[in-house]
């Protein structure tokens, strides 16, 4: 690791080129990130940065080193299995060392940064290697200085809240018990001062020592905090909440946290907590600054009313009725705010809506209450709700243009009432039977869609298009038909048009009110797209007719999108499409492949020479998926792009080596031969990449599949010269770092390897390495360990070669080797008859593939490019159990009587009786 001295030189070069990262000229601007993303691995370059951000008088770099820093951190802190460390033991040492008082003495924009700093070391070094990372912080309550505390309380928050969603372990708890150990009691303390200082009735001797000391104590004080009117902490902002609306706010989220988690000890008090709530939201505007507060102040009602002994708080239907009048209805209307809001950040709207991330808005908050109210009072209140939609719908009847955010609120409490449960893949799968959902459709829904003035109320459009993706799987095939090429109408006009076209799927819809720029199209594309993949799902050969139309709409939208591929959603939900009409399409006539590969090489290649790293993956991908739709031959273009594909940089990205080594095995099943003639270096590199794979424990299994692919398809005489080589690396892997994942892949391979050579070269290659290896290989490795070979083909392939190893090895039944025989024929009848064991050392630490960090995009597998599992063995092969017993008869009647005396001495009891029924199965003897 190169060292960067901590000089007045260093600190001023990189200030000058983080000061050209800020540059909006990409020539100015790629340069230097290219500088920094070389000299990032050097010792001292966290500590200048964080030098500067502490010391340098210009602001600005300041908050570029802290941004810088944290973005460095989050790539560089965890220590990868098998790769190097890209942190000096040194720059770990001084970053924990001193990052906890920096933060904390930082500007409030600079302190978020080296928060999610810490927090993002924390989840690598906490508690085992940070033991006093804690004990630290809580010193800082002491201080009295409310910024420093603040930042204590943002860092912990960051460190800690990923408990919510881990999975339980021993481990996990412990974990927790230091936290609470340390952090609760001064937390706790906190706590009392902050009450004391908000409630001057109340002094610290009445306060609770802790939450279950003292409920009521504790609870008035939360209440008090509740109904505060402290005019000091409110904002004449509209926009921006203030202090006192985020304190009630969560207020609301703790209490629908203890109301879920303490349901004894809080029921007591629920009921006041209800009304305060419930007065609360009566009485709250709709400006914006108040929408968290109401979402939380909704979630708490939404979580209450489904638990059954506070039922009784909803049933009345006076309250059913007020709570639809008062909370429901308003807090689902399409506000003149959100229209702003939607002209200002329209993308981030939709990345959240996709994401899911939506939920502290008003609507989703609405639409969590209706669930919760219907899961016990479902008659009522869809009878109450259905008089206020046909309400809004006559409204809109009356006047569109003016009313049209009338039918939107319709549609949106609809979608409401009717979803009952739903998953990703097939949407809404258990609808409310009181709503029609086909009635509504037709009446509602498909108007909006045939409308040909696409620059036309776009939120009822876009609701029509996100109605047709939830209810999918409840609306019958001919209304989907219907609905196709209606979507694929919409995406053909969104490629030219430039302004009024604005579109928000899923839980919150907005509208343009005049012409915007083309980023609009992306909003419009993401939501039809998601419906289009997902109706085509559904739809399959259906929509055939439709698909060279919609081809041709998307890889415009690839092109355009490749140039800044900032939206991963989209871009997912593109190549999907891509995916499930090359599928679909191909399926009915396989020879339509070629005018895919028309319409998107010239895409692809554009993508693979721009180097696009966020989608060479999906590209891969894709071209995996229509290279096997050929017969077995490789088209030219393939064969062009095929020495690009083992350039090593490709495979220094994580993200690329899954689609890579599934493309190459295409090229290899299509066109093994054809590889091997094409150039002398075409194998070489192969193995190149083989080599590289194998020496990684992450990505081993990888290096398998290739080199499975390559002794399946490739010529026996393009190999044979590397062969012996191969066999080396594998056993200098399995003497340097043996683990499970590699002795599964290793039997599978040289038991493939004896099914398309033979046992014969199999053991010659062995003890060509070194004498009796062949042995060592059966008693240490194969016999003991192929009872952890799992799949069904791979048990197959290890059948199929034991058995031969078993049957058409000399060297079995006249050597040394011959001791082996019965203990490896036990072994197979094992891996037939046994559990697989999935035992795994405690010493064995896996590392996740799709977890490693670095500065790369992860592997996003898509879901219509799968590949279907391959037998490279076949129908040659029904039962291995039969075909063990046609072996073992023809070795016996080539040599009689050695075949059952070997049994007779040394066979299991139960063992043999396993064979017996084999032989008998059959229908052969032993001779």
């Amino acid at each position: 690791m190169a060292h960067m001295e901590l000089n007045d030189a260093n600190l001023q070069t990189l200030t000058e080129f983080l000061r050209k990262t800020l540059n909006p000229d990409p020539a100015v601007r790629r340069p230097a990130e290219k500088f920094l993303e070389t000299v990032e691995g050097n010792q001292n370059y966290s500590l200048l940065l964080l030098t500067l951000l502490e010391k340098s008088q210009d602001d600005v770099i300041r908050v570029c080193a802290a941004v810088t820093f944290k973005n460095y951190i989050k790539r560089n802190w965890r220590i990868v299995e098998d790769e190097p460390n890209k942190i000096s033991e040194a720059d770990r040492t001084a970053i924990k060392a001193n990052i906890v008082n920096l933060m904390l003495s930082s500007p409030e924009q600079i302190q978020k940064q080296l928060s999610d700093a810490i927090s993002i070391i924390g989840r690598e070094d906490f508690p085992q290697k940070w033991p006093d990372l804690l004990t630290e912080m809580v010193t800082r309550f002491r201080s009295g200085d409310f910024h420093i505390i603040n930042g204590v309380l943002r860092t912990a928050h960051s460190l800690f809240k990923r408990y919510r969603h881990e999975f339980k372990s021993n481990e996990l708890w412990s974990e927790i018990k230091l936290v609470l150990d340390t952090f609760a009691l001064p937390l706790t303390e906190l706590f009392k001062v902050c009450c004391v200082a908000v409630g001057p009735k109340t002094t610290l001797d009445d306060l609770p020592e802790f939450f279950e000391d003292n409920m009521e104590t504790w609870m008035t004080n939360f209440h008090g905090l509740l109904t505060l009117d402290n005019k000091l902490l409110q904002t004449d902002d509209e926009e921006e909440a203030g202090l006192l609306e985020l304190l009630k706010s969560q207020i609301c989220d703790n209490a629908a946290l203890y109301a879920q988690k303490y349901d004894e000890e809080f029921q007591p008090y629920l009921p006041r907590f209800v009304t305060a709530i419930w007065n609360l939201l009566v009485s709250t505007g709709q400006e914006v600054k108040y929408d968290l507060l109401v979402s939380n102040a909704i979630q708490f009602l939404a979580s209450v009313c489904e638990r059954p002994h506070y039922k009784h708080l909803f049933e009345d239907q006076s309250t059913l009725t007020s709570i639809c009048e008062k909370v429901i209805v308003p807090n689902m209307e399409f506000r003149s705010a959100d229209e702003e809001a939607f002209e200002d950040n329209s993308e981030e709207y939709i990345r959240r809506d996709l994401e899911g991330s939506d939920i502290d808005t008003r609507r989703r908050a609405a639409c969590d209450l209706v669930r919760g109210l219907c899961k016990f009072f479902e008659g009522p209140v869809t009878a109450i709700f259905s008089g206020y939609v046909n309400s809004m719908l006559t409204e809109y009847a009356k006047s569109p243009r003016e009313n049209w955010k009338h039918k939107d609120a319709a549609i949106y409490l609809v979608t409401s009432l009717a979803s009952k449960a739903q998953t990703q893949k097939h949407g809404i799968t258990q609808a409310n039977e009181l709503v029609n959902l086909n009635e509504f459709f037709v009446n509602h829904i498909l108007p909006d869609l045939k409308s040909s003035n696409i620059d036309e109320f776009p939120v009822l459009k876009t609701d029509a298009i996100k109605y047709v993706m939830i209810f999918r799987s409840q609306l019958p095939k001919e209304q989907l038909l219907q609905a196709v090429p209606l979507l694929i109408s919409h995406l053909q006009a969104q490629s030219t048009v430039e302004h009024t076209y604005a579109a928000h799927a899923l839980e919150r819809l907005f509208t343009m009110r005049g012409p915007n720029n083309s980023s609009c199209v992306f909003i419009c594309v993401s939501s039809i797209s998601k419906a289009i993949m997902r109706s085509f799902s559904l739809l399959q050969e259906a929509i055939v007719p439709y698909i060279p139309t919609l081809i041709g709409q998307l890889t415009q939208k690839l092109l355009l999108v490749s140039k800044n591929p900032s939206k991963p959603h989209f871009n997912h939900y593109l190549f999907e499409s891509l995916c499930l009409s090359v599928r679909i399409t191909c399926k009915a006539n396989p020879a339509t492949v070629s005018s895919f590969e028309e319409a998107l090489f010239p895409v692809f290649t554009e993508i693979l020479q721009n180097d696009v790293q966020e989608f060479l993956p999906y590209v891969f991908q894709v071209m995996s998926l229509l290279l096997e739709i050929h017969s077995n031959s490789i088209p030219a273009s393939y064969m062009a792009l095929f020495p690009h594909l083992l350039q090593p940089v490709l495979w220094e990205r994580t993200g690329n080596i899954p689609p890579l080594v599934r493309l190459l095995q295409a090229y290899l099943e299509k066109g093994g031969a054809t590889i091997a003639a094409s150039a002398a270096d075409k194998v070489p590199g192969l193995l190149g990449v083989f080599q590289k794979l194998i020496a990684s424990k992450a990505n081993d299994h990888q290096g398998f599949y290739l080199l499975n692919s390559i002794i399946e398809h490739m010529p026996a005489e393009s190999i044979i010269q590397y062969r012996k080589q191969i066999f080396i690396l594998l056993f200098q892997r399995l003497q340097s770092s043996k683990t499970t994942k590699f002795i599964k892949s290793f039997l599978v391979f040289v038991n493939l390897y004896c099914v398309k050579y033979g046992a014969i070269a199999l053991q010659e290659i062995f003890d060509s390495i070194q004498p009796k290896m062949f042995g060592m290989v059966l008693e240490k490795i194969i016999i003991p360990e192929v009872q952890k070979v799992s799949g069904i083909v791979e048990k197959k392939i290890c059948a199929v070669g034991i058995t031969k190893i078993l049957t058409e090895c000399p060297a079995m039944m006249d050597t040394e080797y011959t001791k082996l025989w019965t203990p490896l024929l036990q072994a197979l009848i094992g891996l037939f008859e046994l559990p697989e064991d999935d035992s795994i050392p405690d010493d064995e630490h896996f590392i996740d593939i799709e977890d490693t960090p670095g500065y790369q995009t992860a592997f996003s597998q898509l879901a219509f490019a799968g590949k279907k599992e391959h037998d490279p063995i076949g129908d040659a092969v029904g039962n291995p159990k039969i075909l063990l017993a046609q072996s073992l008869h023809k070795l016996s009647t080539a040599c009689p009587g050695r075949v059952p005396s070997m049994l007779s001495t040394s066979m299991n009891a139960e063992a043999l009786q396993f064979l017996q029924g084999y032989l008998q199965a059959a229908t052969v003897q032993l001779v």
